[in-house]
């Protein structure tokens, strides 16, 4: 079968799509939540959580498809991943359930709303941290000794993983205040413009200790990035991310409303573009390949069909709820 089809590269593109959709739907949801502690009032807080209630919680498809994908497709890589990292993804989850019911009992427990407002708040901040703890694991590596893991359930704890998920909050509150610009009007898209310039500066700021540090703490990187003909291949990834960077500063002092969350949207790319050519391809860094990881060809070209279904059907009704629930947001008019 491999003679006729090769699978791992087609199983490959559609994790990366999954992760990226991830990364970028449920990102801004959860940046606009990290920005909601920042709100001055109630009507405030209304409008914000109105402009993600219609499809905040189908953004985390995502998620599933892409937890479900590398679990059936490279289940050698989930079962040494997810014991190194379980703890982030625990804390992860929990804060997701929490977000969740936060988000639904803010507008039927009056009493204690500001209870709600919080716990939606923190719970928005936590799954983004430990998100970026998850992220900052893997670029760094795993202890595996044979086929399984072989460290320690804390070496997710470390200067490196806490940096991005400093980091990736900054990145989600950039997607959450363009999100913002797109959807809301006065005063409210002013306070998100400077709350999206403040969130640009973080992420730049990370990106180049990030890229400073990846080549230091991996030689394989340094190797990947800085020797020719790769260094003249790659350098438009970079000059791309400073033109991008750029332009999303001068997007958010201006009156445009879509580039800032384009310019947004665009950095994420660029810097997951950078992070995939540094691992590739391996999937367990430093050891282990995607191909080595995988299941069998018979397995993937059977879990390929199912998905070759599903996925159209993802984009189609995720395609159908962003068109329906298009234009601004109002704090009177909505999910309360």
């Amino acid at each position: 079968m491999t003679h006729v089809l090769d699978f791992v590269p087609i199983w490959t593109l559609i994790l990366g799509m999954a992760v990226f959709f991830y990364v970028l739907l449920d990102g801004f949801d959860l940046g606009v939540g990290i920005l909601y502690g920042f709100a001055p009032n109630t009507p405030a807080r209304n409008a914000l959580m109105n402009s993600i209630a219609p499809i905040w919680d189908g953004n985390e498809t995502w998620l599933v498809f892409g937890g479900l994908g590398l679990f059936a497709a490279f289940p050698l890589a989930f079962a040494i991943i997810i014991p190194a990292v379980y703890f982030p993804i625990l804390l992860m989850l929990l804060a997701l359930v929490f977000r969740g019911v936060a988000f639904e009992f803010r507008f039927r427990d009056a009493k204690r709303k500001t209870f709600w407002d919080r716990a939606f708040n923190c719970g928005s901040g936590v799954a983004t941290f430990a998100q970026g703890m998850v992220l900052g694991s893997i670029i760094q590596g795993f202890e595996v000794k044979g086929r399984a893991f072989a460290g320690s359930s804390f070496d997710f704890v470390t200067p490196f993983s806490i940096l991005t998920g400093i980091a990736l909050m900054f990145g989600y509150g950039l997607l959450g205040a363009g999100w913002l610009i797109l959807k809301t009007e006065g005063e409210l898209q002013h306070a998100a413009r400077r709350q999206g310039r403040f969130c640009l500066l973080g992420v730049i700021g990370a990106i180049v200790i990030v890229s400073v540090w990846t080549p230091i703490m991996n030689p394989a990187i340094a190797s990947r990035w800085f020797v020719l003909p790769n260094i003249l291949i790659f350098a438009p990834i970079p000059v791309a991310t400073v033109a991008v960077a750029i332009l999303a500063w001068r997007s958010l002092g201006d009156r445009s409303e879509v580039l800032p969350f384009a310019c947004s949207v665009g950095l994420f790319a660029l810097s997951f573009f950078g992070i995939a050519i540094s691992l590739y391809p391996t999937i367990v860094p430093p050891y282990l390949t995607l191909r080595e990881t995988a299941s069998s060809d018979r397995t993937q070209a059977f879990l390929l069909i199912g998905a070759l279904v599903l996925l159209p059907i993802i984009l189609m009704y995720t395609s159908w709820s962003y068109w329906v629930f298009r234009g601004k947001v109002r704090s009177d008019i909505g999910y309360n």
